[in-house]
């Protein structure tokens, strides 16, 4: 009995794309791919909250997979999950890209149309995911990159201070932070409306 809680212990800690890194040393492909199918949406849900637009957003996944594919040599299985490894690659890729965007202003915001909601459900979740987009985007990029990985990736604080390469204090700080100005953005946002 001992020994099975022992074992599944350490099944824990595993990788689970453990399966893929030999194959993807070796060159393989459809390795790749079985790495894409698991993590795209991943990867590109993270970079979509953090910059905001879709176009930058799978821009950056393709970088973040390429750079996987041309670093998976130097990989040294133990000292992290490969998804961690790669949601720091995307969250680097993201704040450089943070830094170097110039705003672009539009009246235009694309429509998620939700067929299960009632037109007045959709529309009024589409001002609240607006409402809280601009909101996220009036966050430091630290804080948003907090917020995004604790509440849209749904890491834990141990995986989201590995993501952003920080102590779990720091990463704490960052979503207490981030949260009390998301509040105050938000409240200042209904009062003017």
């Amino acid at each position: 009995m001992l020994r099975k809680v022992v074992d599944n212990t350490a099944k824990e800690h595993l990788d689970p794309d453990a399966d893929l890194i030999s194959s993807l040393k070796a060159g393989d492909n459809n390795a790749l791919g079985q790495l894409m199918e698991r993590h795209l949406t991943t990867i590109y849900n993270l970079a979509y909250y953090m910059v905001g637009d879709q176009m930058s957003a799978e821009d950056i996944s393709q970088s973040v997979f390429l750079k996987t594919w041309q670093g998976i040599s130097k990989w040294e299985p133990g000292q992290a999950k490969l998804i961690t490894w790669m949601r720091r690659v995307a969250t680097n890729a993201c704040l450089d890209h943070l830094r170097k965007k110039k705003p672009i202003y539009t009246d235009t915001v694309p429509e998620v149309v939700d067929l299960a909601d009632t037109p007045f459900e959709a529309l009024s979740r589409q001002n609240q995911s607006d409402r809280m987009k601009t909101a996220l985007q009036k966050l430091s990029d630290r804080q948003r990159m907090a917020v995004t990985l604790s509440y849209y990736q749904e890491l834990n604080q141990r995986e989201g201070a590995a993501a952003m390469d920080i102590s779990e204090g720091a990463y704490e700080s960052l979503l207490v932070r981030g949260r009390k100005a998301l509040k105050v953005i938000l409240e200042n946002d209904r009062v003017e409306t």
